[in-house]
């Protein structure tokens, strides 16, 4: 019975996201926090289909750098997205109206632990999160590709 409710949750989570994205693009970035969060739209070449996913993340910054947490709302395993950066770790946010080209890494260490602090001001519920899983959540850097 748990593992349908997990299996039902995702699938309502998935169009959820699905919703928001498309919302997002369509109205050109003019609407897309969640829940009064600052979110930004994560597009990614899927590493089996080739195909390009966007997902609404909430981020915070660090300098010019765009900083997001591989949640996934607390669940077993890490979020499609980040298993498609690790195989090809460019990418494309929308921030809003702006969108940009973005080169994604893992914070590790003491980077982790300073952004961490950092996201668990930006977003309580990142804290909950990982009180919820055994895995340690992918704190993923986004940083500005220039030309």
């Amino acid at each position: 019975m748990a593992s349908r409710i997990r299996r039902l949750r995702a699938r309502a989570l998935k169009a959820t996201f699905r919703a928001h994205a498309a919302i997002y693009e369509r109205s050109d970035g003019r609407v897309g926090a969640w829940l009064g969060l600052p979110t930004l739209l994560l597009s990614v070449t899927g590493r089996k289909s080739g195909r390009t996913y966007s997902t609404p993340l909430v981020y915070f910054r660090d300098g010019d750098r765009y900083v997001v947490v591989g949640s996934d709302g607390g669940a077993r395993r890490d979020p499609q997205w980040w298993k498609n950066l690790q195989v090809d770790p460019i990418g494309t946010v929308r921030v809003g109206r702006e969108r940009f080209v973005v080169r994604a890494s893992l914070a590790t260490g003491d980077e982790r632990a300073r952004l961490w602090r950092m996201g668990q001001s930006a977003n309580p519920i990142w804290s909950r999160y990982q009180t919820q899983t055994v895995r340690e959540l992918p704190v993923v850097v986004l940083s500005p590709e220039r030309d």
